[in-house]
Formats: C-alpha cells, structure tokens, sequence
C-alpha cells in the first residue's frame, strides 16, 4: 500500500479502465485532469477529513498525496492489517522531489499490472477498446493491491513495531501466494548508491532473515515466519525470502558496473551448494535477484528479464525465485522411479503369468470325462498330512466321482438281495412236500 503517490497514480491502480477514456481531449494535461477528476474529488474529501494531506510537487507538477496518521489507520481497517504495519506516514517526500517514492509506485504498478474493466469502455472509439484488450490479454501481475507493503522494517534487533539498530527497511514486500510468490522483499535504486553502500544494506537483509525469536506457541523460528507464511520447503534447501533489486538509470552510476561488483561483495550470502545432479541447494541463504525499471515496466512479472545471482541466463520472476534445475532434476528422478516400478510390476506380472502357465499345466484331467480339476477338486485330492483320509477316487472330477459313488452304492444295496434270493428254500410242488422224494 503507498502513503505517498500522484492522483494519477492512484487512478492507475485503483479504476485503471479510466486510462482509456477522455481520448477526445486536446492535450495530455486536459486528458489527465479529465481521468482523475473523480479521484481528485475524493482525495479532496479525505483532505477534509484529516485522513490525507497534500504532499508537495514531484518535477512535471504533479502534487503529491500523503496519508496522514488518521488516514493510515483507516487504510489498515481497510486491508485488514495491524495498524502496526502500516508504518510512519511519508513526511517531507515533496520537499525532495518524492523521486525515490515516484520509483517505488512505478514499481508497484509495473508488478501489479492492473487490468482495465472492458465492460466501462464499450462506448470508447475501437482504437482505444482495442488497446485495452490488448492490456487485458497481456500477461497477468502479481497479486493485489493489498498484497503490496511499502517502507517495511525488518529489525535485526528490538521489535516490529519498534525496530532496533543493524535492520532493513524493505522498499516493497509483496505477499501474493496464490500466484506463486509467497514473500518476496523489494529494493529500488535510481543508480545514485554504490555497490559497497547496497552491499551493506543486503547485510541488514541477512542479518534480520538469520534472526530467531520465539513465536506465540514457545517454538523459536524464524522472525519473519512469525509475520508472513511462506512453504517449509524441502529438507536441505530452504532459502531465506528472495531480494529483488529494481535499477531504475536515473542517477549517474552504471548499473551493469554495479551489478557485478555487488554479485561479488555479497557472494558469500547468496551461492549455493553445488550437487552432481547439476543443481544447487540454497539452505540458508538469500537469493538476491536484479531487474531494470525499464524491462519490468515493459514485461511485468511474466517476462524473462530477471537475473539472479549465479545464474548464467534471464528468467521470469516466478522461475528466478526458485529452483528450476533442482526441480528439474527431482522431476526426472520421479519419472525414473515411476518407469522402474512399472517395469517391476510388469516383471511381476510375466513372472505370475508364468506360474499360472505352468501350474495350468500339471492340472490334472478327469480319467472319465476328460475335463480339467477345478482348483477346489485338486485341492481334495491332494496330500492332507498323516493319517489323513485319502480321496476315494483322485483320478475322477467331481461329477464323475459322484456318479461311481452312487453306481457303488447301488451295487452294494442291489448284492445282498441276490445272495438271499440265491439260498432260499425252493417251494413245494403241489401234490406233497422235497421229503417225498426221498421217501419214494
């Protein structure tokens, strides 16, 4: 959130459709007045209210809004944050020409790329329609406007609300974890500040990322895991929150020059550890990250314009904050992982296919009918252990056993019958009785 910015500003961010309309007037100054009539009327009403202040001019004439103490209470009810964070309001920025802030809003605007409302312009000639889809089509900012904090204390020492001796003061924090970047830490140069000078302020970075307090449940962890969320990350590999530094070539120093001596001065905070997989580790340190003013304006967040310290090659923010190769290299071992055990459960499978064969093939088949066992019937029949009763027909299926059985059965009812038959005593024939036989 910006304590201090032009009423254009503020209309860039806040209703950014109205940079489309009012085409039809003659100069930029009458389009410009025309654009932020309505915010200039509120801020008027805030001014009126205690809750904002004029705040000078920057060079070009445009005058400056601050928020005054009210005004950042009332901003934090609104955002939903501690009035502690807010911070102190912008004094005195207009007396110095507010350049440094300017830079900073430039920066917010260039990382938030608010998109126009299309449903507001339907009336606007094609052009100006045309050039606002082309806004709305463009890649996607980061966040919200809310997710921006500006001039945020980071105390090495003392407390948030108040910090000691030896800390930073981020220009920017943007917390926008649904787009990728959970915590990252801002620092604007307009090329006046030399190397050792932003040498000493990435110092004040590490030492406050290093420092540890105890949170509300007992643990100690880190100081600004107490404020912001940000992943654990992977065991080995947890980076302090990413440093952006945005070079804006206004001042008389070269920001190439710079660039590679601070990459040198700070090496010892930023390099990680190298690993054969053709990737680094960055446990413990702060991945510091450069871009021009010029290029994020031109690409956002999206563009390849990012350089980070020990890397070889640009790349967009989201890439540059972490750790492609190592993700990379991760990524390969998991498909190698998933090929190694679909090819061990395919081995598993031939070799179960195998013994299926095989078993299928010493299945034994009925001597009568000619079918296969089933696995109940081959089960039966097989050896049950000592003394254990022996099937009476091991060579039959089941079917087939049933019918011997029942064939036996029934000889064995029908044998006995015959044999009585056999043995029995004839009958008489009429007329006398077998002894008259022998009598005669």
């Amino acid at each position: 959130m910006r304590k201090v910015a032009t009423v254009e500003q503020i209309q860039q961010i806040s209703a950014p459709h109205l940079s489309y309309r009012h085409t039809d007037k003659p100069t930029p100054s009458k389009r410009n007045q025309a654009r932020t009539a309505s915010h200039t009327g509120a801020l008027s009403d805030l001014r009126k209210h205690g809750l904002a202040e004029n705040g000078g001019q920057v060079p070009g004439g445009d005058r400056l809004r601050d928020l005054t103490p009210m005004g950042l209470k009332a901003a934090a009810r609104e955002l939903g944050r501690p009035v502690g964070e807010m911070g102190d309001p912008a004094r005195g920025a207009g007396r110095t020409g507010a350049l440094h802030p300017m830079t900073v809003n430039e920066a917010v605007l260039a990382l938030l790329r608010p998109k126009p409302d299309l449903a507001q312009l339907t009336n606007e000639p094609a052009d100006v329609r045309a050039a606002a889809q082309a806004a709305v089509d463009a890649p996607a900012g980061l966040g919200t406007i809310a997710s921006y904090a500006t001039e945020v204390a980071l105390p090495a020492t003392g407390t948030w609300s108040n910090p000691g001796k030896g800390g930073a003061q981020a220009d920017i924090v943007i917390t926008a974890p649904e787009d990728g970047v959970p915590l990252l830490f801002l620092e604007i140069d307009n090329c006046f500040e030399s190397a050792q000078v932003l040498a000493a302020k990435i110092d004040k970075y590490m030492r406050f990322c290093r420092r540890k307090v105890k949170d509300v449940d007992g643990k100690e962890r880190p100081m600004w895991r107490t404020r912001w969320w940000v992943p654990d990350g992977r065991h080995g590999d947890r980076p302090h929150p990413p440093l952006l530094l945005v070079f804006n070539r206004i001042g008389p120093r070269n920001p190439n020059t710079v660039i590679a001596q601070l990459a040198e001065l700070t090496q010892r905070h930023w390099q990680g550890t190298a690993y054969e997989g053709g990737f680094h580790m960055y446990d413990g340190k702060l991945p510091i990250v450069v871009t021009g003013m010029k290029q994020l304006k031109e690409h956002g967040p999206a563009g390849a314009v990012f350089r980070r310290f020990g890397r070889p090659q640009n790349q967009t923010l989201l890439e540059v904050i972490g750790n492609p190769r190592r993700e990379a290299h991760d990524a390969r071992q998991q498909a190698e992982y998933a090929a190694h055990q679909r090819e061990h459960k395919e081995q598993l499978r031939r070799i179960a296919e195998q013994h299926k064969a095989e078993r299928e093939a010493r299945r034994p088949v009925c001597a009568s009918c000619g079918i296969r066992f089933t696995d109940a019937r081959w089960e039966a029949i097989e050896p049950a252990g000592w003394g254990a009763p022996r099937d009476t027909h091991p060579h039959l299926c089941d079917d087939c056993k049933q019918r011997a059985v029942t064939a036996e059965r029934q000889a064995e009812q029908a044998g006995p019958e015959h044999q009585e038959h056999d043995q029995a005593v004839p009958e008489q024939k009429a007329g006398g009785t077998w002894l008259s036989r022998f009598r005669g």
